[in-house]
């Protein structure tokens, strides 16, 4: 699959050519997930069938069914070639998950050509694997509905809003690993979680506003007083950090949460290059 559409589409002229449905992304994923299953792509942790040996356990047991039913507290969701077309929306998002998790790449097998049973796997690549899987994955989820991606942590998240992608994906300056970039990781994560409710979008919010309040004591002598305070007036009031009666509370939550998000990030970004710069221009750095 290539990521740039093809004539009929990319002129209009496909009136299916928009986002893919769910029956569609369900047959697409089926699709792959089976050439990968007849590759050996999941044979290291959930076995395998052989016309001699049996069945062949991999690293999660030999009852496989009961693994899923205790990992994602649902049933009847394997085999998927057999129960793909049955999934919901939270099924497919789950077993795309759970297969980030398991998937593992065939370095060392042979082809058991007995009955035509298939290719039997000694050895496997973890992360190439996963990198393989994920690349497949994404090709199809952000073609869905609203669009999704699988995450190198393996979660299925909602794409940035347009023209919001590469600020989404922008590394930080290193500057404090603990207190900035995994507080702002978390933070992007959470906002994108799927089906994260405006209440979990808000607290996203809030932790990008802690990290501009940790980050505000080495804001002195680089933004006038007035300036600094503003950046801080914007959570205050509309009721991101604090309750108080002041605070606006008749807004649209959903429309300006992103605002406020994708504010906070920039400014973020913003104010790491400021303090950088001035720590360069001191000689501190």
């Amino acid at each position: 699959m290539r990521d740039k559409p093809y004539y009929s589409v990319r002129t209009g002229k496909n009136l299916s050519g928009g986002a893919l449905d769910l029956p569609t992304t369900l047959r697409v994923f089926g699709g792959i997930h089976q050439t990968l299953e007849d590759e050996g792509y999941f044979q290291e942790a959930l076995g395998y069938e052989c016309v001699d040996a049996g069945s062949v356990p991999g690293t999660v047991g030999k009852d496989v069914e009961g693994y899923v039913l205790l990992e994602l507290r649902k049933s009847d969701l394997l085999p998927v070639r057999t129960q793909v077309d049955h999934y919901r929306e939270d099924d497919l998002f789950d077993v795309v998950e759970f297969l980030y998790e398991h998937v593992s790449k065939p370095v060392d097998r042979h082809y058991h050509s007995f009955n035509d049973c298939g290719w039997h796997c000694t050895s496997f690549d973890r992360s190439e694997g996963r990198a393989e899987f994920r690349e497949k994955m994404n090709r199809i989820l952000r073609r869905y509905a609203d669009g999704f991606e699988l995450s190198v942590d393996g979660e299925v998240l909602g794409l940035p809003d347009a023209g919001f992608e590469a600020l989404m994906e922008a590394a930080l300056p290193v500057a404090d690993p603990e207190n900035i970039e995994a507080r702002v990781d978390a933070a992007r994560r959470r906002f994108r979680r799927y089906k994260a409710s405006l209440d979990e979008r808000r607290d996203a919010i809030r932790d990008l506003a802690d990290v501009l309040e940790y980050l505000r004591p080495k804001l002195k002598g680089i933004l006038a007083s007035r300036d600094e305070n503003d950046l801080f007036n914007l959570a205050n009031n509309f009721g991101v950090r604090h309750h108080n009666a002041l605070q606006k509370v008749g807004y649209d939550r959903a429309i300006w949460y992103s605002w406020l998000f994708y504010y906070y990030l920039a400014t973020i970004h913003a104010v790491v290059r400021l303090i950088r710069k001035k720590e360069e221009t001191d000689g501190r750095v």
